[in-house]
């Protein structure tokens, strides 16, 4: 993974930019990448939903990766408003990489893989949006990030958040105050021995 710098201010997009239009109707035509087929409806879950998060996500400096992007949100959208940041969508299903690497702007590339078997403590910030029940995707998530970067995670209104606390505790994260329909998850030491656990433990076996 490359440890580059992104530097610079964000420009602002809106859902009506023209390229993350063309994206949005592209991925509700293709089939397996979503279940919404109502364009209004996956503007808001897939597009605007995504840009809420992009104060937050710009809080935190350095490559941002986008963990199991499949048709990528939120991933995609952060790219665009974020040109001068490197951005990794990362998907570990081979038919939902050729379609990102169609609309990965030039700031984003595509790794084809799991979070489990990549390199440790090198990204500014994690992201993840409908991944898996928080605490696993808090698991699958943080030992990516460098110390002092962060996981922000999409989670509903079910969402427990000492769950996602204990979870992150054993991987040098701490839970940060966010507002609703977010989790920040600071990173604060580097990734422990033992981690990443095996591909497909975090979801057996999860730590809360």
């Amino acid at each position: 993974m490359s440890r580059r710098r992104a530097r610079g201010r964000s420009r602002i997009a809106t859902s009506s930019s023209p390229p993350l239009e063309d994206w949005l109707r592209a991925l509700v035509a293709t089939p397996g990448l979503t279940a919404l087929r109502d364009l209004s409806e996956a503007r808001r879950v897939l597009l605007d939903d995504s840009l809420r998060g992009a104060d937050l996500v710009a809080r935190f400096a350095g490559p941002l990766v986008d963990v199991g992007s499949g048709g990528g949100a939120p991933g995609i959208p952060l790219a665009h408003v974020q040109p001068e940041r490197e951005v990794v969508l990362l998907e570990a299903e081979r038919r939902k990489c050729a379609f990102l690497e169609q609309w990965a702007p030039p700031n984003a590339r595509v790794v084809w893989g799991r979070a489990e078997d990549q390199e440790t403590d090198w990204a500014g910030v994690a992201v993840a949006k409908a991944l898996a029940h928080p605490p696993t995707a808090a698991e699958w998530c943080l030992p990516l990030v460098r110390e002092g970067g962060a996981v922000v995670l999409w989670v509903g209104p079910t969402v427990e958040p000492e769950r996602v606390a204990v979870a992150a505790a054993r991987i040098a994260g701490e839970l940060e105050e966010a507002r609703d329909g977010f989790l920040v998850v600071r990173k604060v030491g580097p990734t422990p021995e033992g981690f990443p656990r095996r591909v497909g433990v975090a979801k057996k076996r999860p730590l809360a």
